[in-house]
């Protein structure tokens, strides 16, 4: 078989596995397309060890720096204008993103994004941004840093499959 075929069949399979589950049984505990989304950032930053360290570590601090950046939206510490309150605590927030960069674990750029893009996505659809510190599964940043964990390991699985099916 392949290594494309192979690789094909062990994502297809364990998406699968991986829909059914965040769709089913975790449902409310795991969101399925935050886990898609560091399943794919796994294999764009490598597909290996370092890139299930970085993906993983990438993202949660992405989520992170959101829950901070939807916390400071909602307080308004600053006093601002409500219609440049959130663009700017979005800018400094970001610029944390990237300025890390520089530090092995957190040197994937697009990781930490995703892991923003992704909580405060969910939060903003959701209306849940003044959630970011409750202590549950209400609260984005738990919610998304759960669901990469473990997409992340799916995706790990899913390449150490097709390495054995592509042999």
């Amino acid at each position: 078989m392949s290594k494309l075929t192979a690789l094909a069949l062990s994502i297809a399979v364990l998406g699968g596995v991986w829909a059914f589950l965040a769709l089913g049984p975790l449902a409310g505990s795991v969101l399925v397309w935050a886990g898609f989304i560091a399943w794919g950032c796994y294999f764009h930053t490598g597909g290996d060890s370092a890139a299930l360290q970085k993906t993983i570590v990438g993202m949660i601090y992405g989520a992170m720096v959101a829950g901070v950046a939807l916390a400071l939206v909602v307080a308004n510490p600053l006093s601002l204008a409500a219609s440049i309150a959130a663009p700017v605590y979005v800018a400094i927030t970001v610029f944390f993103l990237v300025i890390v960069a520089g530090i092995n674990l957190l040197s994937v750029v697009p990781a930490n994004v995703y892991g923003y893009a992704a909580t405060a996505g969910y939060a903003l659809s959701t209306n849940t941004a003044n959630l970011t510190t409750t202590p549950d599964l209400t609260n984005p940043v738990l919610l998304v840093v759960l669901s990469v964990v473990i997409g992340t390991l799916f995706a790990a699985a899913s390449g150490k499959l097709a390495g054995m099916l592509g042999k």
